[in-house]
């Protein structure tokens, strides 16, 4: 490109992005306003949990099945009752095997009974025998459908196991629910038309973010225990977050992607992260072993012992400023203060405050990185593989509500096609640095504690007016690294506060030791 189109480009560049931060400054009060006269009116909580096998860690009812303290099947029972009981009001199971799943129950409680083990169901082998296990619709389970949120696909049903839900199947843990996600995916509001809209437990009128926002809802309401969810901007931590559990984006690589739909291509390959989802922080370890399998876990040193003592440990309380994120809520940056207090009387650890400016370029960074390699486009999922929606058309649809499509799928459809080489190819350089920056700073033994998100929960629909506040996660989404996402009670409305806890390559175990310890001072999950 000349220098002079250059220059004109980042001239326009420069006049768009002070006209988007005086059309927000301008117009997102206003809009905030009348998304709450539209939906606190609608504001109810979930009932409170009757059972108490519903609110044991899976490690606890593993342990309980297994020494036959209760059975298997009164456990999935228990669940299956909590789940008919909160789904009404918040709508996040798309399917049930129920029956299979007792039938299930019952044969893990016929084996154990009889005194004679096979191998495959020793401790060793099947740490979770016996326990209910949640998947996110995304993820292919054999039998039920396999549809991402898609009304194309609905009639579409798995014939094989994610390779992540087949290995949970070989630890014990048996499915029975599928739960809801936004529009393929790509969104972080959980609400489609073939399945309709997700609705927090702590407050209905609140999203419960995307796209694992039916994971994280059914497991936040104890509907759940323990989940199964996929991050390529966020779509683990942000669930996490605004519903009050825990979440763990994995080490790039160290879990197996297959078996999901859509499943990222190109560039996009780099970005995306199985992990599990849970309510406390004692299962996220056993669960990362089970997803990484023997291997991957040897190699990222699971079993390995954590001395935090060891570790050093930075906070950065917002990123600096960009153009297109919202500030950081004042009752999440106090949230994330006393952590740092916590860490440093408590533990003894000395926490030291860091300004990592490339920070706030987040956004562009994560676009230049999905925009690398190649891959398909979002309109070609979108037809579910058979050509490509023309989004402009379903734009025309969905003013008149005649679209399939929701107008955050179809808006990225129409963005996907306007193409900027040049300022991905900026940007790519930027991400070098900050990959650099983030690397000498954490090392192999430093840990990042830094925002979950910018806002807590938003109202329905609400978060088309900040479509680019993902930034605070997908930042992380670029470098691969490993992020655990930690719950920090309420805030004064009742809403889930958080933040996430950042680490090396493939030191997973690091964050998720500092969870525990974070849960043991801030309570971890609240019922709501």
């Amino acid at each position: 490109m000349p220098p002079g189109t250059m220059s004109l480009a980042r001239t326009v560049d420069t006049v768009v992005r002070a006209l988007l931060t005086v059309i927000g400054l301008v117009m997102k009060p206003i809009l905030a306003v009348v998304f709450s006269v539209i939906y606190d009116w609608r504001s109810a909580k979930v009932p409170p949990v009757q059972e108490d096998l519903c609110l044991k860690s899976a490690t606890e009812l593993a342990k309980l099945i297994r020494t036959r303290k209760v059975k298997a099947v009164d456990v999935m029972e228990a669940f299956i009752n909590r789940v008919g009981i909160v789904n009404p009001m918040v709508n996040a199971v798309t399917a049930t095997r129920y029956e299979a799943a007792i039938l299930e129950a019952e044969e893990v409680d016929t084996k154990l009974d009889s005194g004679h083990l096979d191998s495959q169901y020793s401790q060793e082998n099947a740490p979770f025998l016996g326990v209910p296990t949640s998947v996110k619709e995304a993820f292919a389970l054999k039998g039920l459908r396999h549809a991402s949120g898609l009304v194309k696909r609905k009639n579409k049903i798995a014939t094989f196991d994610a390779e992540v839900v087949a290995r949970l199947k070989k630890a014990g843990a048996i499915p029975y629910i599928l739960t809801n996600v936004s529009e393929l995916c790509m969104w972080y509001e959980s609400a489609n038309y073939l399945n309709g809209r997700t609705c927090n437990a702590y407050d209905t009128s609140r999203i419960v973010g995307g796209s694992s926002g039916g994971e994280a809802c059914i497991i936040s309401t104890a509907g759940a225990v323990m989940g199964v969810g996929s991050d390529i901007g966020g779509s683990i931590r942000m669930p996490a977050f605004f519903n009050g559990v825990f979440g763990h984006k994995a080490s790039r690589g160290l879990v197996p992607n297959e078996g999901q739909y859509p499943i990222a291509t190109g560039g996009e390959r780099a970005l995306l992260s199985t992990g599990p989802l849970c309510r406390y922080a004692e299962d996220i370890l056993p669960l990362l072993k089970v997803f990484a399998g023997p291997e991957s876990s040897h190699k990222a040193k699971l079993d390995d012992q954590v001395d935090l003592s060891k570790l050093k440990i930075y906070s950065m309380l917002d990123d600096g400023g960009s153009l297109f994120v919202s500030p950081v809520d004042k009752q999440l940056k106090e949230a994330q203060c006393k952590v740092e207090k916590y860490l440093e009387e408590k533990l003894k650890l000395k926490v030291e405050r860091v300004n990592i400016h490339r920070m706030r370029y987040g956004l562009e960074v994560w676009t230049a990185k999905m925009n690398s390699g190649g891959g398909k486009k979002f309109a070609e999922f979108m037809s579910d593989d058979n050509g490509r929606v023309n989004c402009v058309v379903e734009l025309l649809k969905w003013l008149v509500g005649c679209s399939q499509h929701t107008l955050p799928a179809i808006s990225l459809g129409i963005v996907e096609s306007f193409s900027m080489p040049e300022t991905d190819k900026k940007f790519l350089k930027v991400f070098d640095k900050l990959e650099l920056d983030i690397t000498k700073l954490l090392a192999n033994d430093g840990i990042l504690l830094y925002p979950s998100h910018p806002k807590l929960a938003p109202y329905h629909n609400e978060p088309i007016l900040y479509p680019f506040n993902f930034a605070y996660t997908g930042v992380f989404n670029t470098l691969g690294l490993p992020v655990t996402q930690c719950p920090l009670g309420l805030s004064k409305d009742g809403h889930p506060l958080g933040l996430q806890v950042v680490t090396g390559m493939n030191n997973d175990r690091f964050t998720i030791a500092l969870a525990r310890e974070i849960e043991k001072g801030f309570g971890g999950w609240v019922k709501p």
